[in-house]
């Protein structure tokens, strides 16, 4: 691996070209594949761009979505080899691709070491010897790819007959992945799905070969060591191996926004580094013992990596998480949405979150999965949804259906942020007599979803220019809120600089330490959670918030301990740290106190 960091997935659209980008210069990214409506569209502008054929897979046609998606990522690993052989075979000369290969490289990567070996050499024999064998190491970052494992809609035939499992969407894109000629990893997220688990096990790419080697990889995406280890198990048994727990914090991160029972994210990583070695002994028990039933022998434990992402906005907080967690990689996702050459930010966009302020970031109910969700309250796609409720028609139209899921007024499942939904649900509210505070709460959380699968692709047909005339203009990002600390626009070399300490790209800006940023968040959750439930407490619920209290206490003494023995901070930030923990601790106390008053 040349870096040890990745771009995770963001939004559909936002890094579905990202490893096109950076793949050629050994960075790995994560690129959605939800949307094969958007991919079959993107892959056809990248086959006019660089002259290629394009043969189009109708939605009608077989097994349409698997077939898309396998096209488009055997389109994007061509791509990628073209461009890395053009890199590998070019020669080195001031700012030239090459050079600039070995300079994005973190400090102590042996390749960086020989390249600067190479700068300072004079003698010609012995450079054209270090050129051919530094030319030899180079490697590609990974192509990866990530599904939501719920979001798994079942699909119809052409007379409405309900398909088989292997037809629905998370199994369908899981297959065109696996049919691909990649050998990389797909990112698995969003909590189990045991049909598409139980699914893995039918492509052999998943499972070693003869030389104990996988072609392709699991990822799973992990927000605590519990369910990480629950899931891990599942598949153990099935002769599917986990490669890499990706951690990611519960809040502090963007897009779908999966809170931890009161866990915050110093805490998980301790448990993950305290049990690794425990848990991969039991994994590989399970894992070789199930390989043994389909006739597959296996004698080494296959390697386990552990990474983090989520908030992570400083070299000396990436250096620190890497050291004391002794973790294989981070993940820097929200602060790229600033780097153009990297994401696909139309620039209106782009010049909205360079602008933003703390507070245009926000967890939302705009998700239609029910999930909390990461909003930006300048995106174009929220001033439409606001002025479609100013109009008297809240809602959006339903084109895509990716998320469709809800079955409360009609037999065949819609999605809540449809006009459809939105229109029979507030029918039914005004029916129920409702003061007009408890009406305009209910009417708000109504109104608040989003039309997701086309606002979250929409900035990349803008920026690419393949918007359709009549098609929706608003566009949805879902940032996570460490980026408004960032106001860009960057270039790759300055961002990835900035990962690895040689600029700092927030000289000057007041930013809280990632462990309080997300601390933070989750006392305003907890607010906001007892503000939402008060009315309907019961038992079961307050014994959850209780639950909840007590682990953020925990959490808090945590960090005391760890801030005085082992954080790197100064003086006065460690002051601040220290009078951060004082504020949320008080703060927490005092919601608890105000929830018993009241009880």
């Amino acid at each position: 691996m040349s870096h040890t960091f990745h771009i995770p997935v963001l939004g559909l659209g936002y890094t579905v070209d990202t490893p096109i980008k950076v793949a050629p210069y050994g960075i790995s990214s994560v690129a959605s594949i939800v949307d094969d409506i958007a991919i079959e569209r993107i892959r056809a502008n990248y086959c006019k761009k660089t002259g290629r054929v394009y043969e189009e897979i109708s939605d009608k046609a077989e097994d349409s979505r698997a077939r898309r998606i396998t096209a488009y990522l055997n389109l994007m690993q061509d791509l990628v080899d073209e461009e890395f052989e053009r890199i590998k075979n070019s020669d080195f000369a001031t700012n030239s691709k090459l050079n600039i290969y070995f300079e994005l490289l973190p400090a102590d990567s042996p390749l960086r070491k020989q390249y600067e070996t190479l700068a300072a050499t004079t003698d010609l024999p012995e450079k054209e010897k270090l050129t051919a064998a530094l030319k030899k190491q180079l490697v590609k970052g990974k192509i990866d790819v990530n599904i939501m494992a719920k979001v798994d809609k079942m699909n119809v035939n052409e007379k409405g007959e309900l398909r088989e499992e292997i037809y629905s969407d998370a199994l369908a894109s899981l297959r065109g992945f696996a049919q691909s000629k990649l050998q990389s990893s797909v990112v698995l997220s969003a909590g189990m799905n045991p049909r598409l688990y139980a699914y893995l096990d039918n492509f052999a790419d998943f499972l070693p070969d003869s030389e104990a080697k996988l072609k392709k990889k699991i990822i799973l995406k992990v927000s605590d060591f519990r369910s990480a280890f629950i899931q891990a198990k599942f598949l153990a048994k099935r002769g599917i191996w986990i490669s890499e727990f990706r951690i990611e914090s519960g809040l502090n991160c963007g897009g779908h926004a999966f809170a931890t029972e009161g866990f915050l994210l110093g805490p998980i990583l301790e448990e993950f580094k305290q049990k690794k070695n425990e848990m991969i002994a039991e994994l590989f028990d399970l894992y070789q013992k199930a390989l043994v039933a389909k006739e597959i022998e296996i004698v080494a434990t296959p390697s386990m990596k552990i990474s983090v992402q989520g908030g992570i906005g400083t070299a000396s907080e990436n250096e620190f998480l890497m050291q004391y967690y002794q973790l294989d990689a981070t993940g820097w996702g929200s602060p790229f949405l600033m780097v153009p050459e990297v994401t696909a930010v139309d620039l209106d966009t782009l010049n909205d979150l360079a602008e933003a302020e703390e507070e245009d970031f926000y967890v939302s109910g705009a998700s239609p999965l029910g999930i909390p969700f990461n909003n930006f309250k300048k995106s174009g796609a929220e001033k439409q949804r606001l002025q479609r409720i100013a109009d008297g028609r809240p809602g959006s139209p339903c084109t895509k259906k990716f998320l469709v899921s809800n079955t409360e007024f009609t037999s065949e499942p819609i999605c809540t942020a449809s006009r459809k939904y939105q229109n029979l649900k507030i029918k039914e509210l005004q029916k129920q007599g409702l003061n007009e505070a408890e009406y305009q709460q209910k009417f708000d959380a109504i109104t608040e979803k989003l039309c997701l699968c086309e606002g979250l692709v929409n900035s990349y047909y803008i920026k690419e220019d393949i918007l359709k005339p009549k098609e929706n203009k608003a566009v949805a990002i879902c940032p996570g809120p460490n980026l408004a600390f960032f106001k860009g626009p960057y270039k790759l070399e300055q961002m990835v600089n900035h990962i690895y300490g040689r600029i700092n790209l927030l000289e000057g800006v007041k930013r809280p330490h990632m462990f309080i940023n997300e601390l933070k968040l989750y006392v305003e959750y907890l607010r906001k959670d007892i503000e939402t439930n008060f009315k309907e407490m019961n038992a079961k619920k307050e014994k959850s918030i209780n639950n909840f209290i007590a682990q953020l206490q925990n959490g808090i003494g945590y960090y005391k301990n760890l801030a005085s023995d082992f954080l790197n901070l100064n003086a006065p930030s460690k002051n601040d740290f220290f009078e951060h923990l004082r504020e949320f601790e008080a703060k927490i106390v005092e919601i608890k106190n105000g929830m018993l008053a009241t009880a």
